[in-house]
């Protein structure tokens, strides 16, 4: 009882605003919002609810009415924190907490608290504590009455001195500063990794899709490790790698990563992209999606926008998974399956019970036989956009100057290849 007693009560609300054209479908959309909150151990959901308007206040994003018949219900209920899934302005923060007397968390704020619980590596760490920062810093707007002090000049010029918001924003921009140095180190270190890792003839197979669709499952499953593998987003934020025998196939890197989810706050892009690196240099790219979720489609849409956004090329090699088919009705179970038969690239599966897993495994390694090889290239001095076109494919091992230019040692699949022989 005394640990019940520590954990903060918490409210979950959804804005539905009509005026959004990019709004989401609501009833789901508040079912990932309370999830989001059941994924932090020391919060206790108390209740939840849509909150349906025409068009968000500036000054207090719900209207006085709203406002009045909410707080009623969050004192009533002895409500410590609101939790809004969606944007909430500065401005819109303050007034709320003053209106209902309770700490206001909006989507953003969520996220970053749950990956600062989850972030294992040093680089994890200190990328969320990056993404924090910045997210900080657009709140300093004199929210509180500190930040309308002026701290008193030496007098050795007129003025009314430095703000306390100022300074605020003056050390957190030093703090980033400090950051960014010690992130290069580690980004420095995580390459050197990397490039020797490249130098290993192993294809790299990258597991990636929408937060919670069972990848750490399938990862656990193929490998046997043991990774946090729970009914909850973002179990798993640090990406883990293993060496898999494939049955009759080669050895490969299997590499679990981040899962993704909508809204995905700004602050938290980098960390994303410095997290996903490894499925930039994926031999092949393996979507799992959640197949019973109500908004499968949706989520699949949601991770292909992120995929094109950290630049991963649409011609890479890519699987569909079609995972927790075990979860759907006899009825719908038949669709899928049926539907994934008509296209060689969908694999319906259960991580959990490991139904339509082997025929998943001979088709990654039908695809992976011989999936990259070495050779050395010479070029000329002329040839810099192809020397360019070799390096931005990440697949250059080595390289020696010559008096002719430059010999590089290349590893890579037939398909480069076959690029690098039409430029």
């Amino acid at each position: 009882m005394e640990h019940d007693r520590r954990r903060t009560r918490a409210w979950v609300l959804h804005p539905e605003i009509k005026s959004d054209e990019q709004r989401r479908v609501p009833e789901p959309a508040l079912a990932e919002a309370v999830a989001l909150a059941a994924a932090l151990p020391d919060l206790d959901v108390i209740g939840s609810e849509i909150v349906r308007l025409q068009r968000a206040q500036p000054g207090l994003l719900f209207g006085s009415g709203k406002i009045e018949e909410l707080a009623e219900r969050l004192h009533d209920s002895e409500i410590e924190l609101v939790l809004i899934d969606g944007p909430v302005t500065p401005v819109q923060q303050r007034n709320l907490e003053k209106a209902w007397k309770v700490k206001i968390l909006d989507r953003t704020g969520l996220i970053l608290e749950i990956f600062s619980d989850r972030a294992r590596t040093r680089e994890g760490v200190l990328q969320v504590e990056m993404a924090a920062l910045s997210y900080q810093r657009t709140r300093l707007v004199r929210a509180w009455t500190h930040l309308e002090r002026q701290r008193g000049g030496l007098g050795f010029v007129g003025g009314p001195g430095e703000t306390q918001i100022e300074a605020d924003r003056r050390a957190i921009d030093e703090q980033l500063v400090r950051l960014r140095r010690q992130l290069q180190k580690v980004v420095k270190t995580r390459t050197l990794h990397r490039a020797a890792r490249a130098k290993v003839p192993y294809p790299i197979v990258a597991l990636v899709g929408y937060t919670n669709a069972g990848k750490s499952t399938l990862f656990n499953r193929l490998t046997g490790a043991e990774v946090m593998a729970k009914d909850m987003l973002f179990a798993t934020l640090d990406p883990t790698m293993r060496r898999v025998q494939l049955p009759d196939g080669p050895e490969v890197i299997l590499s679990d990563t981040v899962g993704f989810i909508s809204n995905l706050p700004t602050e938290l892009v980098a960390a994303f992209r410095a997290t996903l690196e490894e499925v930039l240099g994926a031999d092949l790219i393996v979507h799992v999606r959640d197949i019973s979720h109500e908004e499968t489609d949706a989520q699949a849409q949601e991770v292909e926008t992120i995929l094109t956004s950290l630049g991963v090329d649409e011609e890479r090699p890519r699987l569909e998974v079609w995972n927790k088919i075990d979860l759907l009705s006899p009825e719908d179970k038949d669709a899928a399956l049926a539907r994934a038969e008509r296209d060689p690239a969908i694999f319906s599966i259960s991580a959990v019970t490991g139904e339509g897993v082997n025929p998943l495994l001979a088709e990654i390694a039908t695809l992976l036989q011989g999936a990259r090889h070495e050779v050395v290239l010479d070029l000329s001095y002329a040839e810099g956009d192809k020397r360019a076109w070799l390096f931005r494919q990440d697949v250059v091992q080595g390289e020696d100057q010559t008096e002719e230019g430059f010999r590089l040692t290349v590893l890579w699949t037939d398909k480069q290849a076959a690029q690098f022989a039409s430029l």
